[in-house]
């Protein structure tokens, strides 16, 4: 699963830098997350830097975009293999 993130967002701007694939941006209201670039942190940490840092808990997986462990490796090795 990738993650999202909800509308309580208060715009704190703490995941945006510690999200290893640059996957989060500022949305037209609140931050948003790239499904394509979100691997979870796998590859990268044991558990998402994004929902470490938030103060309010609004980073859920995104029940509507389920992947596996294997393919969120498969999307890490895709994304870091063009940086």
């Amino acid at each position: 699963m990738a993650l999202f993130i909800t509308d309580e967002c208060i715009n704190c701007d703490v995941c945006e830098p510690v999200c290893p694939n640059e996957a989060i941006s500022q949305g037209a209201e609140i931050y948003e997350i790239n499904p394509d670039l979100c691997t979870e942190c796998v590859g990268h940490y044991d558990k998402p830097q994004c929902q470490q840092v938030c103060p309010i808990s609004c980073i859920p997986l995104d029940p509507d975009r389920r992947e596996t462990p294997e393919q969120l490796m498969e999307k890490y090795v895709r994304i870091t293999a063009n940086q």
